[in-house]
């Protein structure tokens, strides 16, 4: 599968580390919807990534719509966390070889940016008390 988005369609459909890992290039940046600087690098982004697709890949997580360029896809999703509608947008560039070059979320309203801020803070200090 050479497709970018399908590949990362395929990884949240059934997301594993190894996946994860496989989308990413190696100087890729994420941007937090809660952190105001880009963190930069595979390992930082793989440990958001992942976070995210623990805390926000529930049953109830599904993408809404997609606008979709050449090298870029902007992805609206909805997902519920402790009774709270999450509704966000992933913005994703990949480069010529199908790496995720530059990942950027964005999450409304301010009571989803709460729950999603401490849940994925709760889970990025688990992922890193178990290193």
């Amino acid at each position: 599968m050479t497709d970018p988005l399908a590949r990362w369609h395929a990884y949240i459909d059934a997301p594993t580390p190894d996946a994860l890992n496989a989308l990413l290039h190696d100087d890729v940046v994420f941007h937090s919807p809660v952190v105001h600087t880009p963190q930069r690098g595979k390992a930082l982004t793989f440990a958001y990534l992942w976070a995210a697709s623990e805390t926000l890949g529930s049953d109830s997580f599904e993408y809404l719509r997609e606008v979709v360029d050449a090298n870029t896809a902007v992805l609206e999703f909805r997902t519920e966390m402790d009774g709270i509608a999450v509704n966000g947008v992933d913005m994703i560039e990949w480069d010529e070889s199908g790496l995720i070059t530059d990942f950027k979320v964005m999450v409304r309203p301010l009571q989803a940016m709460d729950i999603v801020h401490r849940k994925m803070g709760e889970r990025l200090a688990s992922m890193k008390a178990s290193r």
